[in-house]
């Protein structure tokens, strides 16, 4: 069947294109991500989206259909997941310190995104260079989560079929819906997912899909697109909970100038970076005061969630 009705829904153009209702989403992602459409159909869906904009009613049906062909994946407690696919561009990727650093406090971590980017320094690469190679079923997952060590797992190992969606920027040299989706994505049952956006535009449209799907969630703008504060500055941190946001746990931005910056390598390198994030956790170099702060926010989150 084909989706041209949906197509010409969205596929208006910025100001005259219409918004999905939530069941309409579900089914159309449904059957794409099912490989019911053609590569045109695919193109047409991607480029019309991106024009357009997601709505978070939008997002919600998409996820409804994204969620249930997820890996299954089991924690024995709540897992903290972190979306990363942005990698490094000009400052180094400290989301595997991040995942290091809950780890090291009983929290089960999971972290997916590609293998690889062309012009930037992966997660994966950088627990590669620290001696945690990514890891592909569930049973190599929750046995690493056993071992106290934090998981790196492809998106195609995640969820193949949204790896094909993602697979299209290749082609159309365009992010699509499939790049917001798994930044959103709940890949643990009853996980805390860390979600954060480059432009303040994104803050408003994701804490509405928080609230919308009733999420438990921390919200912050990452640096370069990866779910990691900014080692030089502390960005705000939301705290969602059932898709109210709790001012109590959450954290304000750092104001005013910096009084000093953090120790951190001259490179993007994945084996620069992986030695300093050694050093931090040997006490030889000082974890950044704001990615300290947030893994104590997403802490006393997860404390508050039981």
């Amino acid at each position: 069947m084909s989706i041209a009705p949906y197509l010409k829904e969205i596929g208006r153009g910025k100001d005259g294109a219409r918004a999905l209702p939530r069941d309409k989403a579900f089914d159309l992602m449904s059957r794409l991500l099912d490989g019911q459409l053609s590569d045109l159909e695919k193109g047409g869906f991607a480029l019309a989206m991106r024009i357009k904009g997601e709505t978070p009613e939008e997002l919600a049906g998409f996820m409804d259909a994204v969620v249930p062909r997820t890996l299954a994946l089991h924690s024995t407690s709540p897992a903290v997941v972190l979306p990363s696919y942005n990698g490094a561009r000009k400052l180094p990727n400290l989301t595997p310190l991040l995942a290091l650093l809950l780890a090291r406090e009983g929290v089960p971590v999971l972290v997916h995104g590609p293998l690889t980017d062309a012009t930037r320094t992966t997660s994966a690469q950088v627990f590669d260079a620290l001696g945690l190679p990514p890891l592909r079923t569930a049973a190599e997952a929750e046995a690493r989560w056993a071992a106290g060590q934090p998981v790196f797992m492809p998106i195609d190992a995640l969820h193949p079929s949204l790896a094909g969606l993602l697979a299209l920027r290749a082609v159309l040299g365009l992010r699509n819906s499939g790049h917001t989706l798994a930044k959103l994505l709940p890949a643990v049952p009853h996980a805390l997912r860390v979600v954060n956006h480059t432009h303040p535009e994104y803050a408003t449209s994701l804490a509405e899909f928080l609230t919308l799907t009733q999420a438990s969630a921390l919200l912050l703008r990452g640096t370069e697109g990866e779910p990691v504060a900014d080692a030089r500055r502390l960005p705000a941190l939301k705290c969602f909970v059932g898709g109210v946001l709790d001012e109590s746990l959450s954290v304000e931005p750092q104001g005013g100038s910096l009084a000093a910056l953090p120790e951190l390598p001259g490179g993007i390198d994945a084996a620069g970076t992986a030695e300093t994030i050694r050093a931090m956790l040997d006490g030889r170099v000082a974890v950044p005061e704001p990615i300290a702060r947030q893994v104590q926010c997403l802490l006393a989150l997860r404390r508050h969630l039981g």
